[in-house]
Order: structure tokens, then C-alpha cells, then sequence
């Protein structure tokens, strides 16, 4: 059955599953903007069955990015009950940032989703905002993190890191940028007068 309860034919599930696996690997290799007719070659199919399974490019994204938002979500639910908010926010923010890099493009993929409400990838940006949000204001209520600072900011933040990381392209990049980061977010000592 599909996601509106309608049963799938066998050879329908075998060209959806052959299209994901064609999209794993042409945005691995050539990132998000990639030719959605690269991907249906590759899979063996026609662009007009891509499109029968996928009607847009944010839609074959969101059904890519699905399981890894889904357990981000999950493991922000987890650490909801960590005894240090502080660092389950930081280590959840170094699980986004390693999501964020799986294929060029997608951190503006995902930011341009965030703000438009019609695109299929905006129900999992949402979920993962909320998520973000709810260790956010854990961390925030503990005195760890800045007061300031937002779910959006706090992913924007995370996946230009990211970004700005792979562009590096040197050993280490995204340690040494997500410790930047996290020493940026931290709540600082008043200064004295």
C-alpha cells in the first residue's frame, strides 16, 4: 500500500525503489541539483515514470532524507532526558551536521524548504525544526546556550558550518567548526563595566 492506502503493484515498488537508489547515488555523486533524467536512466526507467513517483525534485529529496530526519527526530526525543543539556544539544547538532553533508546542495535544499510551506520536503524540515527547538530551549532553560538564539537560527547556523566545512576540504574541518560553533552559541560571563 502507498502512503494514501491505495495497494502498490510489485513492478511500481521495484521502479520506486530502483529511483531511490538512482537518486542515493547521482546526488552522492553530483549533489542535489543533479538531472532528476540522470537519475531515471540510471534507475531504468522513463522521466515520466520518475514523475508518476516523484512530481517534483523536493519530493524525491524528502522520500530520500525521510529515515535520516526521522532518526534525528528520534534521537532528539532521547536526548530530551540527558543530564547535560548543554552537550546533548552539541552532540545532536554534530549528528545534523554530518546529515547536512551527505549531498551537496542540501543545506539549501532544506533552508529554502523551511520557509515554503508548499514544497513536499517542508513537513520533515518542520519535524526536524521542532526537534531542534525542543533541545534548544532544554539547553537554553539550563543556562547553557545563549538566550537568543532560535531553532532556525540553530539550524542554519549548524548547516552552514557544515557546508563551509566540505568546502574546506581538509582533515578535521567539521570538528574544528562545530567547536567554533558551539563556543559561539555558549552563554558567555557578564563582562565587567
Amino acid at each position: 500500500m502507498d502512503e494514501s492506502g491505495v495497494p502498490v503493484r510489485a513492478d511500481g515498488r521495484r521502479s520506486h525503489e530502483h529511483l531511490l537508489a538512482a537518486a542515493r547515488t547521482t546526488f552522492a555523486e553530483q549533489g542535489t541539483d543533479a538531472s532528476l533524467r540522470e537519475v531515471a536512466r540510471r534507475a531504468g526507467v522513463s522521466i515520466a515514470t520518475l514523475y508518476r513517483h516523484f512530481p517534483t525534485r523536493e519530493a524525491l529529496l524528502e522520500a530520500l532524507l525521510r529515515q535520516a530526519f526521522d532518526t534525528l527526530r528520534t534521537r532528539a526525543a532521547e536526548m530530551l532526558t540527558a543530564a547535560d543539556p548543554g552537550q546533548a544539544l552539541v552532540l545532536w547538532s554534530e549528528e545534523l551536521a554530518r546529515s547536512a553533508t551527505r549531498y551537496d546542495g542540501l543545506p539549501a535544499s532544506v533552508l529554502s524548504a523551511l520557509h515554503h510551506p508548499g514544497t513536499s520536503l517542508h513537513a520533515s524540515c518542520i519535524g526536524l525544526r521542532a526537534a531542534a527547538g525542543d533541545l534548544l530551549a532544554r539547553a537554553q532553560q539550563a543556562g547553557h546556550i545563549r538566550a537568543d538564539l532560535d531553532s532556525d537560527e540553530l539550524i542554519a547556523t549548524v548547516y552552514a558550518m557544515a557546508w563551509a566545512a566540505r568546502q574546506a576540504n581538509r582533515t578535521g574541518a567539521g570538528e574544528r567548526f562545530l567547536t567554533l560553533l558551539v563556543e559561539g552559541l555558549a552563554t558567555r560571563p557578564a563582562r565587567p563595566a
